[in-house]
């Protein structure tokens, strides 16, 4: 089960839409993928930001090419070396939150990368 509220979150709602987890908090070396999800065929890396309110900026922002590059190679090697399966299809998406755990708002934005 994931570490931090917003990951808990983030997990709930995708598995509501019938996703499955299949790693929360995978470490590698430069990059830590926060869920990596099955939808369909499909492995979903999901990437979780939250931030407590709008004053610290969107929690999106903190998503930039340079992320997206290092999770997709980090993507690429869990599909090849955890799942044995290097060929699977793989998409890059964000769930953003925005407030606390009490409150809060959810953004899923699919394919950012």
């Amino acid at each position: 089960m994931p570490r931090h509220w917003a990951e808990r979150a983030a997990c709930r709602h995708l598995e509501a839409r019938g996703w499955r987890l299949l790693a929360s908090n995978y470490r590698l070396r430069g990059a830590e993928l926060d869920l990596v999800m099955q939808d369909g065929a499909t492995v979903v890396v999901v990437e979780v930001k939250q931030r407590r309110s709008a004053a610290y900026g969107d929690p999106g922002e903190s998503i930039d090419a340079r992320k997206l590059a290092r999770l997709r190679a980090a993507a690429q090697h869990f599909a090849s070396f955890a799942l044995k399966r290097p060929d699977a299809p793989l998409r890059l998406d964000a769930v953003l939150l925005l407030g606390t755990e009490a409150r809060f708002e959810l953004r899923h934005l699919e394919d950012v990368g």
